[in-house]
């Protein structure tokens, strides 16, 4: 009854949470798609699940996306761990978001890849302060000069 209660429970969080949820199996075939996925992507999650991870992957980044993609589902392992990982990611209408995610690899009964799941949150917003500010400060540099006072 407790893996019932669990299942029920995994559930309830990956609809709930305001960021998206997505599985994709072995082959990169979206199999979850989160509420939360539906509003950061645009796509419903009927038009996804089934579809390839491309739908969200810009396409200049799918060559070494696939390729990092199958090393980890033929090997099992990633030498990302725990680390929260960004990347530029695809909405339906075409525009461009700012994302971080984790990853957590997902093994069959036999102890074999059977995908990779994620939760991702958008960082546009952030990700575009931190580019004007950057930018702003360059500026500084180039009109003002370098140099600063010693202390």
């Amino acid at each position: 009854m407790a893996d019932d209660t669990n299942d029920v429970l995994y559930r309830l969080v990956a609809e709930g949470v305001p960021d998206a949820v997505v599985y994709a199996d072995r082959e990169g075939i979206i199999r979850l798609w989160s509420p939360g996925a539906e509003r950061m992507f645009g796509f419903a999650a009927a038009d996804a699940v089934g579809q390839s991870l491309d739908l969200i992957i810009p396409e200049n980044l799918r060559a070494r996306h696939w390729e990092g993609y199958r090393r980890v589902m033929d090997t099992g392992t990633t030498r990302y761990g725990t680390k929260l990982l960004t990347a530029p990611a695809l909405r339906a209408d075409g525009s461009r978001l700012s994302t971080e995610f984790s990853m957590a690899l997902v093994r069959d009964g036999a102890g074999d890849m059977a995908g990779s799941g994620a939760v991702i949150r958008d960082v546009t917003e952030r990700w575009l302060k931190e580019k004007d500010m950057k930018e702003r400060l360059a500026e500084l540099e180039r009109c003002c000069g370098t140099d600063r006072p010693s202390r």
